[in-house]
């Protein structure tokens, strides 16, 4: 499913909430940005990026997050911490 997904997949979910499963519960994250790159004349899916914030606690590590999205449903995204609270998604 992830290859399927584009920037404009996520456009219409800007400040909508996704639940970011812990262990210990769940994490309410909200998409913030959605910017999308030039592929360089390469064909196929024109990279992009999804910014996401919530709380500065608890901090979480990279690696493969489970959120989930009313209309997009359940994803499995690399996550990378950018900032306290703020985490980045890159799509190529």
């Amino acid at each position: 499913m992830l290859e399927s997904l584009t920037a404009d997949s996520f456009r219409p979910r800007l400040r909508e909430r996704f639940k970011l499963q812990l262990d210990d519960g769940r994490l309410d994250l909200e998409l913030v940005e959605v910017a999308e790159f030039d592929a360089g004349g390469r064909a196929g899916r024109a990279p992009f990026s999804i910014v996401f914030r919530g709380p500065a606690d608890p901090a979480l590590a990279h690696g493969i997050w489970k959120l989930e999205n009313d209309r997009l449903g359940e994803l499995e995204l690399f996550l990378v911490p950018i900032g306290p609270g703020q985490y980045e998604a890159v799509f190529t």
